[in-house]
């Protein structure tokens, strides 16, 4: 990733803010009754926000705003690219799973990457609720946040969409593969 300051220089910033609300008014069914203007105060007030959506857009996720939770007074940010974020593949699912290789180690983990972008793994409601806006994964596929049985077991979870269809599936959590990544969420 990028260095550890984690802010953007001036010109970075004007970029990055260009460029998401190009998205965003590009794809507007996302974000009904959502303002821009809005959004880009709340960005510009939370600099370690926008350099975590830079690193999202640097990795192939094209993040958009997806929602927004009237709770918290967030703004909800997912991966919105097509098939899963080209710079976040062949991952296996987390640092437990990436030590427990002994050779052919990938790069890194799923849930080590996110955390360093300073974002999260999808959970599988997010992931189901996105595929309402758009067709994703329909040739990769991505790693989703895991139950805690499941991954005391040893397995982790992933998601993509085939035949029209959303689908779940387990595997082992030190796998990886080169069209499986992970799509990620950051609330601002």
């Amino acid at each position: 990733m990028k260095e550890t300051k984690k802010e953007l220089s001036a010109d970075q910033r004007t970029d990055l803010l260009t460029i998401l609300k190009t998205r965003f008014e590009k794809n507007k069914g996302r974000h009904k009754g959502i303002e821009w203007a809005d959004v880009q105060a709340r960005l510009e007030a939370s600099p370690k926000k926008l350099w975590s959506l830079d690193d999202m857009e640097i990795t192939g996720g094209e993040p958009d705003v997806v929602g927004y939770d009237k709770k918290t007074d967030e703004y909800i940010f997912v991966d919105c690219s097509a098939e899963s974020p080209k710079g976040r593949r062949s991952l296996c699912y987390d640092r437990k799973a990436l030590d427990s290789r002994k050779e052919h180690k990938p790069q890194d983990s799923a849930m080590d990457v996110a955390a360093a972008m300073g974002i999260e793994l999808l959970t599988e409601e997010q992931y189901r609720a996105l595929q309402q806006l758009g067709e994703f994964d329909t040739k990769t596929s991505s790693w989703i946040v895991t139950p805690a049985s499941i991954r005391q077991l040893g397995g982790a979870v992933f998601c993509d969409r085939r035949y029209d269809t959303v689908f779940t599936y387990h595997n082992g959590a030190e796998s990886y593969y080169a069209a499986r990544g992970f799509r990620g969420a950051l609330r601002v």
